[in-house]
């Protein structure tokens, strides 16, 4: 998010399949996980409270899709512009509040600054501002008093503190200045490239306590950006960043285990579910660094900052926030994207490329798309169609950049930043002040924001900003001919589009950077209102319910303990084409003989090319996808298959590596399936919904392939089958019983289609004996 101007030991109840209560209430959580979202080890995290039996979010009646909006500190009205405060929320309308940004201290602990009667998050006071008097209920003032007094109200709303931003991921901004601690880089790793796992601990419980005293539901990480990719994030946090390059994706996967681990335990503890999200980014050339963003497992959710991926940062003009690819973006074009041919014609700075990206890891509804409300834009610039792929080259470049475009400024940069007192030109802007660009308006707010067109030109409204649109990218914008101003923009029929796009294609819901930039009419200029989050609102609350599984494809109830890991990814510009190399292990207690058949899907954000490098005959037998990617990718997944050599086998506690190549970025692979012996399996190491999940520790005679047996506790007479017939479709939850084929049967946990006499020992349906 940049602040620059807008800038195996699972529940008991699936381990031991035991019948006691604190197992019973173990499985009924459990019936609420969402699918794929990693089980703390012996901890019964009350899932319920937050997700239905499906295990989607439980947000209100009216919100089947979420809207999450990124609420900010430093827009109080104390430095004269205008204010956004709490009560300025479309409470009604949202599902989550992101309050942006608490920092890394330079302790390692989480914190929104000293405590006192400046500080915005804790401590101001709005006297005589109507809807701004504080809870004295609350043992602290600022905003999150305010947050907490307006979501009593509004009950169906979550708020997280967001931790990082732009500007205070590697650092953190105080009093007038910058402390450069070296924030999420060296509180994750340390300098020798080692785990920082003290750093971590001491964050994640300092973040615990943060959300207990001030009242949120979770804790979201903006880290921009634990990738490999040289110079990435801000170039203020390019020493000590670029140092630990080859480990930031190892540091983040143990912050974000070990931010699970502890908020699942304090939920469980505290009787109320604390979530854990994370902002991630877009852009292909970020991504490609993130290896196979494997802490998907640990989160509800991912907001995906699908924007900034056009900006004054370079010359290429082109739409901050395309929903498409039109096969025609100008920075792709000069690397040689899509005339690359292995790369497949596909454009990778759009939010369906991103989508189809996370889409690999997690299911539909566990994916939000991010929409700005704030604008990017250049001046002086050449080429291009009324502006769009023309380019822009600038001399005055922000610290750490030797080339850049040549942002617009003044009139045009209302919400600019600074750097040594001089103005970022960035063309940002909130969205109410761009609609009143193109309608001709001079709105009455210019000198709260430092505008002065009596003695600047470039703070006077000159030319006619005509408003165009793509309909291919769903990108609007406009364009100064007079001036050479291109502001690439959003407004109703872009948020229109993209809103639908959710609803559609089931995804969770959009991720709003900021609220404070959405307009509404007074009566004589726009300012700031509601009107994007309202059309949204009003899209989405009659949507179906959103995506809540991982696989298209079916995956079998019985699961073998055999783990896949993606190893020895190649660090920054030397991991092209990606090659990391696929760990398979045997943790089960049955030999996996030579032949044995693996398929896995990965995520058609890479082309339909992928292949291994061992020999052993990797192909790809599906394609979601196939050709350029104008105007969206089609499907999902790729989905290939593999088989371990005749003369290899895997004995329990084995392992075998495969070099495997692909050449955009996917996460995963994921959806695994391993045959051998005539019968199909799947991964327990996935963590779906229901099902098997066998032990390490499982008996030695124990064998995938051996017919099912009678559980321990199955009763040695008959009886009567007194209780209703299994039937194929129907839900059953923990602890209902059904008759089978002559034996009564139990459901330890939530299951559909899952044949009773089919699950093995470990798997839903205890026998309860002959009836």
């Amino acid at each position: 998010m940049r602040t620059v101007l807008a800038a195996a030991g699972a529940s008991l109840a699936l381990v031991a399949g035991a019948l006691t209560g604190a197992a019973a209430a173990a499985a009924d959580n459990e019936t609420c996980r969402p699918d794929g979202l990693y089980r703390t080890p012996g901890v019964d995290v009350p899932y319920c409270l937050v997700y239905d039996e499906a295990g989607r979010e439980k947000m209100g009646s009216d919100h089947p899709r979420r809207i999450i909006g990124y609420f900010t500190g430093w827009r109080d009205g104390k430095n004269g512009q205008p204010s956004y405060l709490a009560k300025d929320i479309p409470w009604s309308k949202i599902t989550h509040i992101n309050y942006a940004f608490a920092h890394v201290g330079s302790d390692n602990k989480i914190s929104v600054g000293a405590n006192g009667p400046d500080n915005p998050a804790t401590g101001m006071e709005w006297p005589g501002v109507a809807g701004a008097e504080l809870d004295p209920a609350l043992p602290y003032k600022g905003h999150f008093n305010l947050l907490n007094k307006y979501k009593k109200v509004n009950p169906h709303a979550k708020t997280l503190i967001s931790v990082g931003g732009w500007a205070e991921t590697g650092g953190y901004l105080e009093g007038n200045g910058r402390v450069a601690s070296g924030g999420f880089y060296t509180m994750t790793v340390n300098a020798n490239g080692s785990v920082n796992q003290a750093g971590i601990d001491t964050f994640a419980d300092s973040a615990v306590k943060f959300v207990r005293d001030y009242g949120f539901n979770g804790v979201d990480i903006d880290y921009e950006y634990p990738t490999s990719m040289k110079d990435a994030g801000n170039p203020l946090d390019w020493t000590v960043a670029n140092a630990r390059r080859a480990n930031l994706m190892k540091g983040y996967a143990a912050l974000m285990k070990t931010l699970r681990e502890k908020l699942d335990r304090a939920s469980a503890a505290d009787g109320k579910y604390y979530m854990l999200t994370v902002a991630t980014p877009a852009s292909g050339y970020l991504l490609r660094g993130m290896e196979t963003f494997q802490v998907a497992q640990y989160l509800d959710y991912v907001d995906i900052m699908s924007y900034d991926l056009h900006g004054a940062w370079n010359e290429f003009v082109g739409p901050n926030a395309a929903l498409y690819d039109d096969g025609k973006d100008a920075e792709l074009a000069k690397w040689g994207v899509y005339t690359t041919s292995q790369y497949g014609g596909i454009g990778y700075l759009n939010t369906d490329w991103a989508y189809h990206y996370f889409r690999g890891a997690m299911p539909a509804g566990r994916i939000n798309i991010g929409v700005p409300y704030y604008t990017r834009g250049w001046k002086n610039v050449n080429g291009g169609t009324n502006g769009l792929w023309g380019t822009s080259n600038g001399s005055n470049c922000p610290i750490g950049l030797t080339t850049c475009g040549d942002g617009a400024r003044g009139v045009d940069n209302l919400w600019h930043d600074e750097e040594n007192g001089k103005e970022v030109g960035a063309g940002s802007n909130p969205m109410w002040h761009a609609k009143n660009l193109e309608k001709g308006i001079t709105g009455s707010y210019g000198a709260a924001y430092g505008l002065d067109p009596a003695n600047d030109p470039e703070d006077r409204m000159t030319g006619t900003y005509t408003r165009y649109y793509d309909s291919t990218m769903a990108a609007p914008w406009l364009w100064n001919s007079a001036k050479k101003v291109f502001l690439s923009t959003e407004d109703e029929q872009s948020i229109g589009v993209k809103a639908n796009y959710v609803k559609d294609k089931g995804l969770g819901g959009v991720m709003i950077w900021e609220l404070a930039g959405d307009y509404r009419w007074t009566g004589s200029e726009y300012f700031m209102g509601d009107t994007l989050t309202t059309l949204a609102y009003d899209t989405l609350k009659t949507a179906a319910p959103y995506g809540a599984t991982m696989a298209k494809v079916n995956i079998p109830a019985e699961k073998l303990n055999v783990t896949v890991e993606a190893t020895g990814f190649p660090v920054g510009d030397s991991n092209y084409p990606i090659n990391p190399k696929l760990k398979i292990t045997n943790n089960s207690q049955t030999t996996i003989p030579g032949g044995a058949e693996f398929q896995w899907d990965y995520a058609t954000s890479a082309p339909n090319n992928a292949k291994d490098q061992s020999g052993f005959g990797l192909q790809v037998i599906s394609s979601g996808h196939t050709g350029s990617n104008v105007g969206g990718l089609k499907g999902d997944f790729h989905r290939v298959s593999v088989k371990i050599p005749t003369w290899q086998s895997l004995a329990p506690g084995a392992s075998v590596t495969l070099d495997y190549v692909y050449y955009l970025p996917a996460p995963g692979p994921a959806n695994f399936t391993l045959t051998f012996g005539g019968k199909t399996y799947g991964l327990a190491f996935e963590n779906a919904r229901g099902g098997t999940s066998p032990s390490p520790s499982a008996s030695p005679s124990a064998s995938p392939s051996a017919s099912p047996s009678a559980s321990p506790s199955a009763s040695p007479s008959g009886g009567a089958c007194t209780a209703p017939a299994w039937a194929s479709g129907t839900v059953y939850t923990g602890g209902q019983q059904v008759s089978h084929k002559g034996h009564k049967w139990q459901a330890k946990w939530w299951t559909q289609n899952e044949e009773p006499g089919t699950t093995g020992d470990w798997g839903v349906w205890t026998d309860l004996g002959a009836c």
